[in-house]
């Protein structure tokens, strides 16, 4: 059996050959402190983030991309895999997407905790090789195409072509780096304590990058006020999470600028013919695409099932291993 796993900040998502996305689940955990017992995972550990009593920890196993807590890392693939096949008779060969910047050490905790999760072979795939495939491009041919994946915890610009990375860059702003920068925003303008939850349904509700058209969308917010320590509710306007996002969009903004002067003149010549393709949740972010669109002068597109893009490359990329260059896969 082959398996595809986008193992994400945000979520996981796993695809199984034959059937498509399987499974997509927030990357929490919730465990009882005491014990080291775990409680809940996914969705039903999600909705415990910032509400929990004492003994019980909800945690974010995975940060920036990479594994922060291994053994809780282990724990929840053991629990998806037995979710996705509940009674395995063989061990199946799984596919995981990595940022295109990861250490050797980074590498090697994702396969050892693939492994005692119980893969029989595990190989490991650049994310935005996959999101590439993902999204329909096809990266064998010598063409340039530039993608733009930004997840949870990085974003990951690369421009493809022979089935590799010809020059890319990862960087740690992404969609947690969004909703922190409204938690600070709604702190400073406002003096009110907002969750990471509440931010980031401000982001998905009315968050809006490019100034174009109605911009009067409001959203109520309710938090704590920092001056009487009591609930308050507050109105915030889709101008305002503009403000409040500027520092993280430029900044991924800037990295695309980056790739864009490292890419040799055959291929830049292929990206503004075809433009610039992006996948992620990140990317669903309102006016992002119009927003590097105006700024780099190049079209750009968000793919069709920008969400699953990754997973969906990662389970080709198994089907079809002769297709890609030894350089997109490092194996086990």
């Amino acid at each position: 059996m082959d398996i595809g796993i986008d193992l994400g900040t945000a979520s996981v998502l796993v695809y199984v050959r034959g059937k498509g996305i399987a499974l997509k689940e927030p990357s929490v955990v919730a465990l009882d402190k005491d014990s080291g017992k775990m409680l809940a995972v996914g969705e039903e550990a999600r909705k415990m983030i910032g509400r929990t009593p004492g003994n019980i920890v909800a945690i974010r196993p995975l940060r920036e991309g990479v594994i922060a807590d291994y053994t809780t890392t282990e724990l929840m693939l053991k629990y998806f895999l037995n979710k996705v096949v509940p009674r395995r008779i063989f061990r199946p060969r799984i596919m995981i997407c990595v940022p295109a910047v990861i250490t050797t050490v980074e590498k090697r905790a994702v396969i050892e905790a693939s492994t005692a999760a119980g893969a029989r072979q595990t190989f490991l795939i650049e994310e935005p090789i996959a999101a590439a495939i993902g999204a329909g491009i096809d990266i064998s041919k010598p063409f340039g195409s530039m993608v733009v994946d930004i997840g949870g915890g990085t974003t990951d610009i690369a421009v493809l072509s022979l089935g590799g990375i010809v020059c890319g860059e990862s960087i740690r702003v992404a969609g947690d780096k969004f909703d922190e920068a409204i938690v600070r925003y709604v702190k400073k303008e406002f003096n009110l304590m907002i969750g990471e939850r509440t931010a980031e349904e401000v982001k998905i509700g009315v968050a809006n990058v490019f100034p174009e058209g109605d911009d009067s969308a409001a959203m109520d917010v309710r938090g704590r006020s920092l001056i009487t320590g009591l609930p308050q509710n507050i109105t915030i306007t889709a101008e305002q999470t503009r403000e409040a996002l500027q520092e993280p969009v430029e900044q991924i903004v800037n990295a695309i600028f980056g790739v864009l002067e490292k890419t040799p003149p055959e291929l830049s010549s292929d990206i503004s013919e075809r433009g610039i393709v992006m996948t992620g949740g990140g990317s669903l972010l309102r006016g992002l695409d119009r927003l590097i669109s105006h700024k780099t002068g190049i079209p750009v597109t968000v793919a069709e099932d920008a969400v699953s893009c990754v997973a969906l490359g990662a389970g080709r990329a198994l089907e079809n291993l002769d297709m890609l260059g030894p350089n997109a896969i490092y194996t086990k």
